[in-house]
């Protein structure tokens, strides 16, 4: 279906469901409500920025859709180009694996396989927009791609009875962050505290803070692939001026036994950039917070974004269990 210019078009995502995990309650010693974001039609919750930035540069005459992505941010623009009748390149890095190519491929997008890391396939990405009419779409750092992610809060407003105490979140460039941030000034939550996970070897937004400054990594030496942006977007970094951000790093161990006990506990299997987030609340980071007097006590309910398992399978799990000597 192509897009009508001027047209007001419904969006790619759907409301996805709030629920409470009993488990991760209590492991966290609260309760806990689950953002399941790892069942929006492409996977992950990146269909919320991305489908709503592709829609506006249809709106705008483009021609051809350009993405750089480790995975599924490609596929939400994939998944958003095939919706709006457009033809997409896709230029994935190659520790991307298997399954997000076959995934893009069977989407209709233009492959092509560019560099180490998602900066690498980035740069490739920016060399063939010279062609008119093509519209580059980054993954996460856009206004329109912060704008779409803002919709997850209204949604939770929606959604819970009360305001919670905290939204614990994975952060690899920072959109997910940035619309989140946006989402609760949107609502008057801008009080609520974000606990902004990510691995050992993808902690770039960590290190930002830390020096108060944009900070390149060297090399993204993480299994969570999708956490790896060597450098944060700006945006991320302005919004700890806005709200209250609380970086926690853990260990690539700590993020992959977070997905396996997910799937132990809650029956769905996510990815390792989803499991920085989840471990968070596993491995008692939530109550260390609170004894150092950074999160409140005591907390009546915390929420998790679950934002995404389309680019693992069990084999991949059982394969990331042995790299890291975890059998």
């Amino acid at each position: 279906m192509a897009a009508q210019p001027g047209g007001h078009q419904k969006p790619f995502h759907v409301v996805s469901p709030v629920l409470e995990s009993l488990p991760l309650s209590k492991a966290a010693g609260t309760k806990v409500f689950m953002k399941l974001e790892n069942v929006q039609p492409t996977g992950s919750f990146k269909i919320r920025g991305i489908g709503h930035l592709c829609q506006e540069a249809a709106k705008r005459g483009c021609r051809r859709f350009v993405c750089a992505s480790g995975g599924n941010a490609g596929v939400a623009a994939a998944y958003a180009a095939k919706k709006l009748g457009l033809p997409i390149t896709v230029v994935i890095p190659s520790t991307s694996g298997p399954i997000p190519k076959r995934k893009l491929e069977e989407l209709g997008a233009t492959v092509e396989v560019y560099g180490k890391a998602f900066d690498d396939a980035n740069t490739r990405a920016q060399e063939l927009l010279k062609t008119e009419g093509w519209v580059s779409i980054h993954p996460f750092d856009d206004p329109l791609v912060w704008q779409g992610h803002s919709s997850l809060v209204r949604e939770l407003k929606d959604s819970l009875e009360t305001k919670p105490d905290a939204i614990v979140l994975s952060v690899g460039g920072g959109g997910l962050l940035a619309g989140i941030v946006e989402g609760l000034l949107q609502v008057g939550w801008q009080d609520v505290p974000i606990i902004a996970a990510e691995t050992q070897g993808a902690h770039s937004f960590h290190e930002a803070l830390k020096a108060g400054q944009l900070v390149t990594l060297p090399d993204i030496t993480s299994v969570a692939k999708c956490l790896g942006a060597k450098t944060v977007a700006a945006r991320a970094l302005e919004c700890a001026q806005q709200c209250q951000i609380i970086s926690q790093v853990v260990e690539d161990t700590e993020a992959v036994g977070a997905v396996e006990q997910f799937l132990d506990d809650e029956r769905m299997l996510v990815q390792p950039a989803c499991g920085a987030a989840l471990a968070t609340l596993y491995t008692g980071r939530l109550q260390r917070l609170q004894r150092q007097g950074r999160l409140r006590t005591p907390l009546t309910s915390v929420v998790v974004v679950v934002c995404g398992g389309g680019s693992i399978n069990t084999a991949q799990l059982r394969g990331l269990k042995s790299q890291l000597g975890m059998e």
